[in-house]
């Protein structure tokens, strides 16, 4: 079934004949980039989007993995956090986010010759509140994983018959997904958030996430590795890491880590 998608995936992009990728570097807009490469060469094209919603590491994964792929790779600078729409946080700020991205990727694309913008989007992602996708389907960019059928599970699999070393790479999304829904994301949030985070990658942890809601900093971690965590590290070191960052208190979320648990609460919203 994976070879038979994957086969799916080629053909679609051979009837391309030309493609932008819209590329953050995550798995999945990485798996799209190389088999756009390995099928359209140097017609197809790959783009970053940079912004302050972006961890410079994450930017510079993006970079190494274009490399290895071998896809060309260029940067732009988005600037979604100068939208109000945007930067007061509402349970749709990622419609204003990927308005902003494929409202600078379109122009450059047909200014280029490429007909075709394409994103990352899988078929789990049609099933989570992704207000991001219509923006991208408003402003003609498509969705070849999603077209297809390929799920994350999937996206994974192909990635390691691919020989893609980073297959298990953990999903993550951007800065601003760190916020609950109704606060501010201001530059200054962005980095303390983004720097918290840093800090707790340098200590060896891979799937995590700083919750952040107004002082105070939440550490997500996958529920299992809670009991080492604690027992591991300098737990006064870390707080007081995090107050240098300029949050106030930090706590660590006993549930665990949860991708996506800020949406738990968009039932009610949207009631």
């Amino acid at each position: 079934m994976v070879a038979q998608k994957l086969e799916q995936l080629k053909v679609l992009f051979a009837e391309m004949d030309r493609a932008l990728i819209a590329y953050s570097g995550g798995i999945d807009s990485t798996l799209v980039a190389k088999v756009a490469y390995d099928v359209l060469g140097d017609r197809a094209l790959a783009v970053t989007a940079n912004s302050p919603s972006l961890m410079p590491e994450d930017l510079e994964d993006a970079r190494i993995q274009a490399a290895t792929i071998g896809i060309a790779h260029e940067v732009v600078q988005t600037h979604e956090l100068d939208n109000p729409n945007y930067a007061s946080n509402p349970v749709n700020r990622c419609y204003f986010c990927k308005s902003e991205l494929h409202d600078t990727l379109r122009p450059l694309a047909l200014e280029r010759g490429y007909p075709y913008v394409v994103d990352g989007v899988n078929a789990d992602d049609l099933g989570d509140y992704r207000p991001g996708i219509q923006a991208a389907k408003e402003r003609g960019a498509r969705s070849p994983l999603a077209e297809i059928g390929i799920t994350k599970l999937e996206v994974r699999q192909i990635s390691q018959f691919l020989g893609l070393p980073w297959w298990d790479k953990p999903a993550q999304p951007c800065l601003s997904s760190r916020f609950p829904y109704g606060e501010e994301i201001t530059l200054e949030k962005l980095h303390r958030v983004g720097r918290a985070e840093r800090y707790l990658r340098d200590l060896g942890l891979r799937n995590l996430r700083v919750r952040s809601a107004g002082e105070t900093a939440r550490i997500e971690i996958p529920a299992e590795d809670i009991k080492d965590f604690v027992a591991d590290h300098d737990l006064n070191a870390l707080v007081n890491a995090f107050q240098g960052y300029g949050f106030t208190y930090v706590t660590l979320d006993l549930e665990g880590f949860r991708s996506g648990k800020l949406n738990q609460d968009l039932p009610l919203v949207k009631a």
